[in-house]
């Protein structure tokens, strides 16, 4: 019996980790643990109810006006314990949160392996985004298994030295959970959200939220995006505001009064991807919506000026147009009104696996421990 826990503690995590938890369950030859700090409370619990994941140990750790040292500190005790309690053969983490950091050095702490789920992807700059390009760069050195999602990642790894043969190219987990939610048909708990015309209107989804753009860079942002609005009729802009206070306050600024800019709460997982399947074109600075709106088809901006996912761009599904305003709004705007250049955005080829990267996963796992 391999003794397998799972640690996450954000809404991200949660999404990119679901599949794999319920994979684990079905293995009758795999004990599954499932630890969530619940650095995000709200935002984790929406996914976590959605996929019918109960955690067996939950740190709770989330206070108003955390920082990323209460986080880690708050998660290393509280993940020390429990890894004492539990001894588990290997422990899995997902990607690049502060979480994800502390539930690497917990687990080499205490001499336990280590599963690095979405390993090897790499900015090239430690401070963006912050913290998290650090935050992949230490679980990997410590890792013994890298599941890597596309073979650039994995070259990446081998650039740092990482061992050949502790690195699986398994495609990426949030596809396997894209495809278990999208319905065409599907019809959100908001009116709001219903009667827009996503048919004959061109509605963009807007996220933005990362630390580095906080300040000047996303104001610039978000007076872009009323630029874009102003000068094209036929769009919509949907923004899921992110609950940071900051965040907020400048939204409503800036776009108060703005008919066609729709500013909503977060959404759970399964509206919000179903949202992005709805929609025509994305904004954004955040990770994850890189990989999951290029397999549906959907042309993605990305509000910085690097990305860890190079392969998309390589592909031609995402497109890295940093944050100067009229940059911004030249970009968009081609997009917006040359169908030639949106329709081979479009129309490129995903990068990021077929949905079974779950599955492969825990076979490499049940092979490393031969079972």
């Amino acid at each position: 019996m391999i003794k397998v826990m799972s640690i996450f503690g954000t809404r991200p995590e949660a999404i990119k980790m679901a599949p794999l938890v319920k994979e684990l369950e079905k293995e009758p030859q795999i004990k599954s643990i499932v630890c969530v700090t619940a650095q995000h409370r709200e935002m984790l619990d929406m996914v976590l109810e959605l996929f019918d994941i109960k955690p067996d140990y939950d740190l709770n750790i989330m206070a108003h006006g955390q920082t990323i040292i209460d986080i880690i500190s708050k998660s290393l005790y509280g993940l020390d314990e429990i890894m004492k309690k539990e001894k588990p053969d290997i422990v899995l983490v997902h990607g690049d949160t502060t979480t994800t950091c502390a539930g690497a050095q917990a687990a080499f702490l205490n001499k336990i392996d280590v599963g690095h789920v979405e390993a090897g992807l790499r900015s090239g700059n430690i401070y963006s985004p912050f913290p998290e390009e650090m935050n992949r760069k230490i679980t990997g050195t410590i890792a013994n298994m890298h599941f890597a999602p596309t073979l650039g990642n994995k070259l990446n790894l081998l650039r740092e030295g990482v061992n050949e043969d502790g690195i699986f190219v398994t495609g990426n987990t949030v596809i396997d959970a894209l495809h278990q939610v999208i319905n065409k048909d599907y019809l959100f708990d908001s009116d709001e959200l219903n009667n827009i015309d996503y048919n004959n209107k061109k509605v963009i989804l807007l996220t933005c939220h990362r630390r580095e753009n906080w300040g000047q860079p996303m104001e610039d942002i978000f007076r872009s995006v009323k630029s874009i609005i102003e000068t094209n009729q036929s769009v919509e802009v949907i923004f899921p505001m992110h609950m940071n206070p900051k965040i907020r306050e400048l939204a409503y600024n800036i776009f108060n009064g703005e008919q066609r800019i729709h500013l909503i709460d977060p959404l759970d997982y399964e509206p919000f991807a179903n949202l992005i399947n709805k929609c025509y074109l994305i904004m954004t600075d955040s990770g994850g919506i890189q990989e999951e709106a290029p397999s549906l088809g959907k042309p993605v901006v990305v509000l910085r000026t690097e990305t860890e996912r190079p392969e998309a761009v390589e592909a031609g599904t995402v497109k890295v147009i940093g944050i100067d305003k009229e940059v911004i709004i030249k970009e968009v705007n081609v997009l917006l009104n040359e169908d030639r250049e949106y329709i081979k955005m479009k129309n490129a080829v995903n990068p990021y696996g077929d949905g079974t990267a779950s599955k492969q996963i825990v076979q490499h796992i049940k092979a490393h421990y031969k079972q």
